[in-house]
């Protein structure tokens, strides 16, 4: 990304946000902002602005304007037209809390809360966040504009729900990379501005956890694209700078003694960060770690990483029986059926672990069946395949 285009994203919340406290409704406020920021890629790198901000917003605000006066079905804000304030510094109030937010209100689904977010707060084209959910870009056209129209009535000094909030960007950094847009980073940055916006220690506890998981992203896959388990990661390319920031940044929103689901989370991964090794990993206090996620959340995928912890600290057996209680609509431990993802693919591990390699060649190659992408399917396929050969030696 060039500076120009960094700056830009930057902008455009406040720019935004400063139109609808203007008076613009948000819908027409988003398109009059990224008209401005088509214009700006246009103008800017041969006459670049003294006041990039002030330049946005001006030429945004004449945008919209111009839209009331095309749309005779709004005659009502004809009185907006004779309103215009006069150029000048642009006002400090930063209303870019207030525009997370209205992004993930509680009334727009998940998918289009993302979207929304990712054009309003990120300054990301339509046709960049169609790229990367592999979505024609008329497809995500349709569900922004949805969105912007689910929440233009809704009051923008209604407060928010922080936790709303912070799902949908975890929902973004868990997208990834796809297209020229990469997801993980741009859910970084926008984490970042809201720790800006906002002190609450499970801003910061998702930043870290954030932080911590990217920082084994080039370790993840091996050159050909397979899946590189944790335990089998070259610990050497972690990026320790990452590392060092996100542990930094969770022990003082620890030291809040406001507890939540990202700040567990986000000490799980401070633990495996820690570990020079996979022997090295401190499985016991990531167990105690997952009790304290079981008691904030209750859900059944924390419980499901709880018996893989469980099995490392105190065996593959324990494993098994803490993975069987999840299991209560059906008593057999192998997870045939199981709706959970990828509760068969951690009992092939659990049973391999144990030395029952016929049941765990079986489930890998189970689980190969219900993964959820190619590279998984892959890797469990693989997992099946080198079992069986171990057994019929």
């Amino acid at each position: 990304m060039s500076m120009d285009e960094a700056l830009l994203r930057s902008l455009t919340p406040s720019v935004l946000g400063i139109l609808v406290r203007r008076g613009a409704d948000f819908a027409a406020a988003e398109d009059a902002v990224q008209e401005a920021l088509v214009e700006a890629v246009r103008v800017w790198p041969a006459d670049p602005p003294r006041d990039p901000k002030g330049w946005l917003i001006t030429v945004a605000w004449r945008r919209f304007l111009d839209a009331t006066r095309a749309d005779t079905a709004r005659r009502r804000r004809e009185d907006l037209v004779d309103e215009e304030p006069a150029p000048g510094p642009a006002p400090s109030v930063d209303d870019t809390l207030q525009l997370y937010f209205l992004c993930a209100h509680p009334s727009l689904t998940p998918s289009s809360a993302v979207a929304l977010t990712l054009r309003a707060v990120g300054g990301l084209t339509t046709r960049q966040i169609a790229q990367a959910y592999l979505v024609p870009e008329a497809t995500m056209a349709q569900r922004i504009s949805r969105a912007k129209r689910t929440v233009s009535g809704v009051r923008f000094d209604q407060p928010g729900d922080v936790a709303t909030v912070l799902r949908v960007l975890y929902l973004v950094f868990n997208e990834g990379y796809s297209g020229d847009v990469d997801l993980a980073a741009e859910a970084i940055r926008l984490t970042r501005q809201l720790a800006a916006a906002i002190d609450h220690p499970e801003v910061a506890g998702l930043l870290a956890l954030m932080l911590l998981h990217h920082a084994r992203r080039a370790t993840r896959t091996a050159p050909d694209g397979s899946l590189v388990p944790l335990a089998e990661q070259d610990r050497g390319r972690w990026d320790t700078a990452s590392i060092a920031e996100g542990v930094a940044i969770l022990q003082a929103a620890l030291a809040r003694d406001r507890l939540g689901e990202f700040q567990a989370q986000a000490a799980i991964a401070a633990l495996h960060a820690d570990a020079p090794t996979a022997e090295e990993t401190d499985w016991v206090q990531i167990v105690e770690w997952y009790d304290e996620l079981v008691g904030l959340t209750d859900s059944p995928v924390v419980r499901l990483n709880r018996a893989v912890a469980v099995g490392e600290a105190d065996g593959p057996r324990a494993g098994l029986a803490a993975l069987a209680a999840l299991n209560d609509s059906s008593p057999s431990s192998s997870g045939k059926g199981h709706p959970l993802p990828r509760y068969t693919a951690v009992a092939a591990y659990l049973h391999e672990r144990a030395g029952d390699l016929t049941t765990a060649a079986r489930l890998y190659a189970e689980a190969a069946h219900k993964a959820p992408n190619l590279a998984e399917r892959d890797y469990l396929t693989r997992q099946a395949a080198r079992l069986n050969a171990h057994r019929s030696r």
